[in-house]
């Protein structure tokens, strides 16, 4: 059986995704870790077959997977598991030979099996592999740009490249004569109140000129959940989720002020659904 270590920040997200290694039967867990530099010092001391293949997050506070990979001493397959669409092509320019979006679908992840299975003949002593069965990553990379394109959404034959839908990726806060530019992928969560809609990056408040009804038709649905009526998630936020007083679930973000937020009865199964728990 391969030999697997899991490394991401998020604690929700290394529990489903050691479940669904395991569902597989063809993948045993060396270990696994939310702090990147705790990984990065088990990897490095590995002087033994004892790891096959990393799945390692790449958006990650203090150290990013990205950066972990270039400090390993050990030469390990690996496979990136993010939330954010643009780093695809970028995991390919590195040591990897799969990229996995999140929520992981068992499917798609039952063919990164296939594929590192098929360079078993190259992996060695210490997570090493020989650098002969190295997978061609542009094609990689091409088939993967590919894949995600068909998965934001199937457009018929006949419609141009002009009319295809386009998610949000930047969003602009105009106050005054002052314009901010915000990057979708750093907003922690949507806020409506006193009939202003907020952005909020790192605690801080932006103004911007939408609707929530409209984030919720021009965000990449697989990211962001409305999960109240006064109310848009960024599920890459999300740490935890747990019981309100009042019998009610909150979520607890991973920002600074480690923000918590009412999650309506109604939303709360289509929350779990997206954090794929």
């Amino acid at each position: 059986m391969l030999k697997a270590y899991i490394v991401d920040d998020e604690p929700l997200a290394v529990q489903r995704l050691t479940r669904l290694l395991e569902a597989t039967g063809r993948v045993a867990i060396a270990g696994s870790t939310t702090d990147p530099e705790a990984a990065l010092a088990f990897l490095n001391a590995q002087q033994v077959d004892v790891v096959d293949v990393v799945f390692l997050d790449i958006q990650m506070p203090g150290l990013t997977g990205f950066e972990l990979l270039a400090r390993l001493t050990t030469n390990p397959l690996v496979v990136f598991t993010t939330a954010y669409d643009q780093y695809a092509l970028n995991a390919f320019d590195v040591n990897s030979i799969d990229y996995l979006l999140k929520p992981i679908e068992p499917e798609r992840l039952e063919r990164a099996i296939d594929k590192i299975e098929q360079l078993g003949t190259g992996l060695g002593t210490g997570g090493r592999r020989d650098p002969s069965p190295i997978p061609d990553v542009h094609a990689l990379a091409r088939a993967l740009a590919d894949e995600f394109r068909g998965r934001r959404g199937r457009v018929s034959e006949t419609e141009s490249a002009e009319t295809r839908p386009r998610l949000l990726q930047r969003i602009a806060s105009k106050v005054g004569e002052r314009t901010t530019v915000l990057d979708v992928a750093r907003i922690s969560h949507f806020t409506a109140k006193d009939k202003l809609t907020f952005a909020v990056v790192n605690g801080r408040e932006h103004v911007i000129d939408y609707t929530l009804s409209q984030l919720e038709a021009d965000l990449d649905g697989r990211r962001f959940v409305r999960v109240h009526r006064s109310t848009v998630v960024n599920v890459a936020f999300v740490q935890e989720l747990f019981p309100a007083v009042d019998g009610g679930v909150l979520v607890r973000l991973r920002d600074e002020g480690k923000t918590e937020l009412s999650v309506a009865r109604d939303r709360v199964r289509s929350l779990k659904e997206t954090l794929g728990i």
